[in-house]
Parts: C-alpha cells; structure tokens; sequence
C-alpha cells in the first residue's frame, strides 16, 4: 500500500496536508486480490483534473456575482464532463475486469458492477 502526502493551499491561504492511501485491486469475500490494469487511467486522471479546475472556476464565477444563467451553463458543462468521464472507466471495467470475472465465476464481482451502474444511471 502506497503513500503520498499532499499539500493544498486553498485560495484565502489556508494549508491543508493530507495522505493518500492507495490500495490497487479489488479485494473479494473470498480471499483473494487481483490488481487490474486500467488502459484508460491516465485518461481519467486527466478528466477529472479538468472537471475539477473547471468546478473551481464555477465558484469563482458564484463569488464574484456572475449571471445566474451562465453559471448554470458552465455546470451543465462539468456535469456532462464527469458523466463522460463515468463512461470512460465503466467501459474500462467492462473491458477488463468484468471478462476476468466472468472466466473465473466471480459473481460478486458481477453484482457489484450492476450496483454501481445503477447508482451511476440515476
């Protein structure tokens, strides 16, 4: 399990450190891990970076009084942005994990992904 510790300066200069934790795989009931690799990784990273810059300069926009109707416009633009984005890794982890589970009967693994469909579909 990797580490790394970041350090954010919010815009009025407040300090925040914090530690990332990352676990690689997906651990199952029955006991055991696989580590599985995502061809589209950097692509997402890259995404959500976006998103997330376009989001900061949305609350700018709220803080400085802009026009109601164009921030609206620009949260329309993230909202379809990370639903792209959510796209992008279900087609991934249809790609690769959901073929591994279904040549290994891992039907937990199934079930999992249909959850996570639907909670992304609502």
């Amino acid at each position: 399990m990797a580490e790394e510790k970041h350090t954010h300066t919010a815009s009025d200069g407040t300090v925040f450190e914090h530690t990332h934790r990352h676990v690689h795989g997906h651990s199952h009931t029955h006991g055991h891990e696989h580590t599985h690799t995502h061809a589209n990784t950097k692509a997402v990273l890259n995404r959500l970076s976006r998103a997330i810059g376009h989001l900061e300069s949305i609350r700018r926009m709220v803080e400085s009084g802009r026009d109601c109707s164009e921030v609206l416009i620009q949260l329309s633009a993230v909202k379809s942005a990370i639903n792209n984005t959510g796209k992008v890794i279900l087609k991934d982890h249809i790609e690769h994990c959901l073929v591994e589970a279904v040549e290994c009967g891992d039907m937990e693994s199934i079930a999992d992904l249909t959850e996570a469909i639907d909670r992304f579909m609502k």
